[in-house]
């Protein structure tokens, strides 16, 4: 599915140097990587399906960088990618994971009852929990290379799927292109739905193309568990509430996402999976759990000290505003989850956010009286 520079019979005619981006002013984890020696060498090589080294980085070439946010610079446009492409996608995946090495393996742990506490989270600065993750169907190409039919058929297989879910995850299905504007916009100013695809990461790297067809929402009657489908994922799987209990909101995320693979299962098909990358995604940021664990939480006080930043980094957390990865945040509000997603499993993952988020909510209850948080500075995790 070619939409961009992408037709490798056409580029031999050119030389490796002729046909090398210019990166020079690039802040992205691909840019860091990519030397015109290994343009060289992988620019013929494609996939099974045709996806090829300058589908991968192109969403890194037309975009240059965040000022403050390292982004990935590329994608994978099917399972083969990671292989076919390890010299690029390998350094990158190490440098994005914190030194997760080639012949590291990953672990899974979807068991809820092995996260201790969670149910605690102060509600008073808690405003809401969410955990969510991604999940790719084996034999479909992703999201920046699929066909439409492709789309298609993942968005009916899914579909059939979430229909045989019962008790309270039983929920219904709205396709994007059935929708209202008014509608959509409800559903993402309530935070359930998928904005529009206006990034230029996403658009750049095909995720956008025939927007809205084989889009959509399914949510539980509840609307405590969504599933995005076609959106820069085949899935996103997420379980949300208002409140701190994020043990809660774990264990529905658990149990809803190991029926759903059943469901699959019983249909002949499989997700994407290995013992090296974990689960795998259209980002190599989103490999192994795929999972963000995170809450709106308010911390006035603390945001505005100097060594707010250092405290995330050393509990592992990120931040960003609650309308997502771009935005600032308002009165004090932030959306914190784990910065990681790959070595770890989901349950460490989400045990992380909740012993952080915590600790962040004791250090913002220690300045509002004007007292002192150096001993409450954590050691690195």
């Amino acid at each position: 599915m070619p939409f961009s520079n992408t037709h490798n019979a056409t580029k031999m005619k050119f030389t490796a140097d002729q046909e090398l981006p210019d990166l020079s002013k690039h802040n992205n984890h691909m840019a860091k990587v990519l030397t015109r020696e290994m343009y060289a060498k992988l620019r013929e090589k494609q996939t099974t399906s045709g996806f090829t080294l300058d589908d991968i980085i192109q969403t890194g070439v037309d975009n240059p960088g965040h000022p403050f946010i390292m982004t990935v610079g590329c994608v994978a446009g099917d399972e083969e990618t990671y292989e076919v492409f390890k010299d690029l996608l390998d350094p990158v995946i190490q440098d994005r994971h914190g030194g997760y090495k080639p012949t590291d393996k990953h672990k899974t742990d979807l068991n809820p009852d092995n996260l201790k506490g969670g149910d605690d989270l102060d509600p008073n600065y808690v405003l809401s929990s969410r955990v969510r993750t991604g999940r790719s169907i084996r034999g479909f190409c992703l999201p920046p290379h699929c066909s439409r039919g492709e789309r298609r058929a993942i968005e009916k297989l899914a579909v059939e799927g979430l229909g045989a879910l019962d008790g309270d995850l039983k929920g219904k299905y709205y396709a994007l292109k059935n929708m209202t504007e008014e509608e959509q916009q409800q559903l993402i100013d309530d935070h359930f739905l998928f904005d529009k695809p206006v990034s230029p990461l996403l658009l750049a790297s095909g995720m956008g193309r025939d927007w809205p067809d084989a889009r959509g929402i399914w949510h539980n009657d509840n609307k405590t568990f969504l599933v995005w489908i076609n959106e820069e994922d085949h899935l996103r799987v997420i379980s949300m509430q208002k409140g701190g209990n994020m043990k809660e909101v774990f264990k529905r995320f658990c149990t809803g996402l190991t029926k759903i693979e059943s469901l699959f299962k019983t249909k002949g098909h499989e997700f994407m999976w290995n013992e090296h990358l974990g689960y795998i995604l259209t980002c190599p940021s989103n490999l192994g759990t795929g999972l963000r664990g995170g809450v709106h939480v308010k911390l006035p006080h603390l945001s505005k000290h100097e060594k707010f930043g250092e405290a995330l980094k050393k509990l592992r957390l990120q931040k960003r505003g609650t309308g997502g990865v771009d935005t600032a945040a308002v009165g004090g509000i932030f959306d914190i989850s784990n910065a990681d997603r790959l070595g770890f499993s989901e349950v460490e993952l989400v045990q992380m956010v909740v012993d952080g988020v915590k600790l962040l909510i004791e250090m913002e209850k220690r300045l509002e009286k004007g007292q002192s948080i150096d001993d409450l500075m954590p050691a690195q995790k």
